[in-house]
């Protein structure tokens, strides 16, 4: 099985050049040393634009095996994560756009993009009306550049028909994991995990998620009641109450508030709320009951539900995996 894992121009991520391809390199070795093969399952390359990228101010650089030019048929193309100004890396690697639109339309290579290289995957039109995730950070710049995108920022893995993506950083490495399980079977994938210690079951990024404000809009209306949002979530409003103090209708606000931050008044509110919660239960001894009533909640039963929705797990386990000791 050919994979062909890109090496970006710019400013590529090193770790998810290196990760994918120690993980598939101690596959083939695992599957010679216990018999199941005599020869490499993965034929590995690391494929460029270029014949060397210099990552992190020069301390590294890369050689990529062969040129896009020089690969006409593939089984698997790994993206790896782009960095930096994300228009200008696009700019920088759009060589790489038409090679694996062919590769997986002509040659029916399966496409899997990891942590930021959704940007590139998307712009190659693949994932157009498909589910696609990336990293928790760059959700709202991903849904300005690409709606047309079905983008699930909860997930750490998505699959649709060959094509694949992965959430934020070193989540890729849940993908890879399931690349291998697809591949080579669970229990090959098990013993993977286990050597290179990576957590199998994990589905949900929510946990990591830090709630930026979503304010890479243009509205100042909207600002200012994002703002007071924030300012005042502790307190009992209502939707009525937000359009009275802004002049708004209901409907207006709703609709011009959804489209500067892809949420409703009251989904920003819960988010905010569930903000302040996680930021209590990481710092503080406070009861989740006293925690609930700081977030302006009543009802432990709601509380606990929408914690839950939109972190991911329930605020007890949230405590334990980053709360202090």
């Amino acid at each position: 099985m050919h994979v062909s894992i890109i090496v970006p121009g710019g400013a590529a991520v090193l770790s998810s050049i290196v990760g994918p391809f120690k993980v598939f390199s101690g596959i083939n070795q695992y599957l010679i040393d216990t018999g199941q093969r005599t020869d490499p399952f993965y034929e590995i390359d690391f494929v460029g634009i270029s014949r060397e990228t210099m990552l992190y101010d020069g301390i590294f650089s890369i050689r990529p095996t062969r040129q896009i030019q020089e690969i006409d048929r593939t089984d698997l193309i790994v993206i790896t994560t782009i960095f930096g100004e994300i228009p200008e890396e696009l700019e920088r690697n759009r060589e790489f756009i038409p090679w694996i639109r062919k590769m997986h339309y002509d040659r029916e290579a399966e496409v899997a993009s990891l942590c930021l290289g959704a940007f590139l995957l998307a712009k190659t039109g693949l994932v157009n009306g498909k589910e696609c995730s990336t990293h928790w950070a760059f959700v709202d710049q991903f849904e300005q550049m690409f709606p047309e995108v079905n983008l699930q920022p909860h997930r750490i893995i998505t699959e649709d028909a060959g094509v694949y993506s992965s959430g934020g950083s070193y989540s890729f490495l849940n993908l890879v994991l399931h690349l291998v399980q697809k591949y080579n079977g669970k229990d090959v994938a098990n013993w993977a995990a286990k050597m290179f210690e990576i957590e199998i079951d994990r589905t949900d990024q929510g946990p990591f998620f830090i709630f930026q404000g979503q304010k890479s809009h243009e509205d100042i209306l909207v600002k200012e009641i994002q703002h007071y949002i924030e300012e005042n979530y502790q307190e009992s409003f209502s939707l009525d109450d937000l359009s009275h103090r802004f002049n708004l209708s209901k409907r207006n606000l709703i609709r011009r508030f959804k489209r500067a931050t892809h949420n409703t008044p009251l989904q920003y509110l819960q988010r905010v709320k569930m903000e302040a919660a996680k930021r209590d239960l990481e710092k503080t001894n406070h009861s989740i009951s006293e925690i609930m009533f700081d977030t302006g909640y009543n009802d432990p039963k709601s509380f606990r539900q929408t914690f839950k929705k939109i972190v991911g797990i329930p605020p007890s386990i949230y405590r334990t995996r980053y709360g202090r000791a």
